[in-house]
């Protein structure tokens, strides 16, 4: 008889003392931080790293041959190595930093867009996306007479694929997608919705924000032209995004930004470009930045995406069950396959009113429209209460909510 696989586990108590921003009193209770799909915490890993560099490494990267200006360029180019093992890119020259997720999606909207996309054809996204990858195309499409399509999602909060499919057509230049949403946790199927948008000739984007810090991203598996992801989500420092592009693609496209470190020659009669990635690099790079979330990716490979997913899953389940139980609670998102976002709504009470009463709690969560309008739109409310949860998350914290939910109740219902 085959033994059942046993799933790793998480020693949460040895993480969460690894994050120095939990251990902290609000309104006098402990925090329990729920506002993980807003921004997670920071390990002390990620700032010491940075705090390294300062400290020690401070100076410009590519253009000195001094010893700190050797070492920063050491350690930032490879920040850019780990960046590659972690979405298993075919090369490093695949990898852009940039400053965030949204950041990544203009670049290409802008870079690649304005040099593929013109009047009559298509951009197709799906109506669960982030505003960052709605608003960008609206402008491509302002700018070329193009015209922006959206496929539907259920009631559920799925994609419909029949109609993501029949939207594909000879006119698709590019199909923008997100991988998870923030503001219901659905995992898209970015495997099959690629394969599709390529076999009707389209380009393909897919914003990895909310995915890269639940579960393993395989660029090469996912055959999307396109992957975006930010570092502030992923246990790394703001300010820092990512941006892979497949390298004939890349190589294709036309600079975004434009300033040092992106030329190779300059003249008063016209200039030449750096290979890649330094083409898309304008400018002095947050060194910093990219430093600690190197830090951040090998912190989070130590501890491994299977135990992180199974312990996030188990998260989710039990807050599921527990306020999907409460009198007048209803959630919004209920996915079959879901990441650890859970977005709620409760009769006549406004979500800021609950934000602000879980507050007092000790309780953070996301409150308001989570920078997807539309989302709201689709199920006929302005707002929802948004717990999402990271690794560092307990049980406890779960049922913690929960009373706090109660109390939201008694107060205010």
């Amino acid at each position: 008889m085959r033994a059942t696989p046993v799933m790793p586990v998480l020693d949460v108590a040895a993480i969460r003392a690894d994050f120095p921003a939990l251990d902290q009193l609000v309104h006098g209770r402990p925090l329990v931080y729920l506002d993980n799909a807003a921004t997670t915490q920071k390990p002390r890993a990620v700032l010491d790293a940075m705090q390294r560099y300062y400290e020690q490494d401070n100076a410009n990267v590519h253009r000195g041959v001094h010893t700190l200006s050797e070492r920063a360029t050491e350690a930032y180019e490879g920040a850019r190595e780990k960046v590659r093992t972690f979405v298993n890119a075919a090369s490093v020259r695949e990898v852009i930093f940039t400053r965030n997720a949204t950041e990544s999606i203009n670049l290409v909207a802008r870079a690649w867009g304005d040099a593929n996309v013109g009047a009559g054809d298509e951009v197709l996204i799906t109506a669960m996306e982030h505003h960052s990858n709605i608003v960008p195309w609206q402008l491509l499409a302002e700018r070329t007479g193009a015209r922006l399509r959206v496929a539907p999602i259920d009631d559920r909060g799925d994609v419909v694929l029949d109609e993501f499919a029949r939207l594909l057509t000879p006119r698709t230049k590019i199909a923008a997608f997100v991988h998870v949403s923030n503001a219901l946790g659905t995992v898209n199927p970015v495997v099959e919705m690629t394969r599709l948008a390529k076999q009707a000739g389209a380009a393909v984007l897919v914003d990895g924000s909310q995915a890269a810090y639940h579960m393993a991203v395989d660029v090469q598996a996912i055959g999307a032209d396109f992957y975006v992801f930010t570092g502030h989500k992923l246990y790394g420092p703001t300010g820092i995004g990512v941006l892979y592009g497949r390298e004939a693609v890349l190589d294709a496209m036309p600079p975004f930004l434009g300033g040092g470190d992106m030329i190779r020659t300059v003249t008063f009669e016209g200039s030449t470009w750096n290979d890649l990635p330094y083409k898309f690099e304008a400018g002095t790079p947050y060194m910093a930045g990219a430093i600690g979330l190197g830090a951040a990716m090998d912190y989070v490979s130590r501890i491994g995406f299977e135990a992180i997913g199974a312990h996030e899953t188990a998260l989710l389940e039990r807050a599921t069950a527990a306020l999907g139980g409460e009198p007048g609670v209803r959630l919004i998102g209920t996915a079959a396959r879901k990441a650890s976002v859970l977005s709620f709504v409760m009769d006549g009470i406004h979500p800021h009113d609950i934000g602000t009463v879980v507050d007092r709690e000790g309780v953070a969560i996301r409150t308001g429209h989570h920078c997807a309008q539309p989302v709201m739109d689709r199920y006929g409310i302005p707002a929802t209460a948004r717990a999402s949860f990271a690794m560092y998350n307990t049980v406890n914290e779960i049922d913690t909510l929960v009373a706090a939910i109660r109390r939201v109740r008694a107060l205010l219902g």
